[in-house]
């Protein structure tokens, strides 16, 4: 699928959160589909790419949609606390930090083959900055390391969970998930790996690789199970991540320049700003739940000292902010 003149014309006729809600309806039709193993990751470098034709209208004639992404989209945040309270107790909730939507398909085809009903899946939005703090704060938590071995206060937005965050062989979490009616655990992984494989040398195609086994392994569905034992588990994300080292360099000197200082080798900074010369925009300056913060447009990379990263999140692209909402039962 492509940037559909119909896509368009949706678009052009709806109010911004209607306009959202039909560019992540979008996202996931490309994304989520069914991938043969053996092409995985030359089929996800594709549909990457065939959304990079919705990115470019993002970044150039519908700029203006994302000064009304804060507040106009269906946040995961928001999502999973509307979602627990409407359940009763046997509530479970799996968040995989960087989780995007290029990693759905394997959770959706797994998920049936080892006999789960698929309840919903769509896509949700992460706050912005698309990061973990911003995530974890507007779910009532101070940072995400507030959740380690129930070391949550009673404040947040999923009341009556037992909480934990870790960093664990996928093997030994299993052992984590007690009895409690009601669970949410947040992994640091598939984000460790990405800041390990966004390096000069690697990228999308190894990370690919790398998140593919883990979601088809026997250790991630034990804990599935484990999970979904007397529970319903929604399985989601704090935020995506870009695939930058598939962006094209700016060429343009003075915007390169512009971005290299602002950014450095990222793709989000705090504070207001001051605007630039260029329309369409190359970066916008954002109110958000977080205060003021300026945030690289599209899809845009510049050299920078040691090489830009080749995965990375932070800026406002489609797949570093929208992320997987799937909800399964046994």
């Amino acid at each position: 699928m492509t940037a559909s003149l119909s896509l368009v014309h949706k678009i052009q006729d709806a109010t911004p959160s209607e306009a959202w809600s039909v560019l992540f309806e979008a996202a996931w039709e490309i994304l989520a589909g069914k991938i043969e193993a053996e092409r995985a990751a030359t089929e996800v470098v594709k549909r990457d790419r065939t959304l990079g034709a919705v990115d470019l209208l993002l970044s150039g004639a519908w700029w203006n949609l994302w000064t009304a992404y804060p507040g106009d989209v269906e946040e995961t945040s928001d999502a999973l606390a509307s979602w627990w309270a409407s359940r009763g107790s046997g509530r479970a909730i799996l968040i995989l930090d960087a989780l995007s939507l290029r990693e759905a398909p394997w959770i959706l085809d797994e998920a049936k083959s080892h006999g789960y009903k698929i309840q919903q899946s769509r896509a949700t939005a992460a706050e912005l900055p698309a990061d973990t703090t911003p995530f974890a704060k507007a779910l009532g938590f101070p940072q995400r390391s507030a959740l380690e071995n129930d070391g949550a206060s009673s404040g947040h937005r999923l009341p009556g969970a037992r909480t934990d965050s870790v960093n664990l062989p996928l093997e030994e979490c299993v052992n984590l998930i007690g009895s409690e009616p009601d669970w949410v655990l947040w992994h640091d992984w598939p984000d460790d790996k990405l800041h390990e494989l966004g390096t000069p040398g690697h990228g999308l195609r190894d990370l690919t690789n790398h998140v593919a086994g883990r979601l088809t392994s026997p250790d991630f569905w034990t804990l599935v199970e484990r999970l979904t034992t007397g529970r319903r588990l929604v399985i989601t994300s704090d935020h995506g991540y870009a695939a930058t080292g598939e962006f094209a360099d700016t060429t343009d000197e003075d915007q390169a320049k512009h971005l290299k200082q602002t950014f450095g080798s990222g793709r989000s900074a705090s504070g207001k700003g001051y605007g630039t010369p260029w329309l369409p925009p190359i970066d916008l300056s954002l109110e958000t739940k977080s205060g003021w913060g300026q945030f690289v447009l599209g899809r845009r990379k510049w050299k920078s000292q040691g090489g830009y990263p080749t995965l990375a999140h932070g800026g406002l692209s489609i797949l570093e902010v929208a992320v997987p909402f799937i909800e399964i039962s046994r």
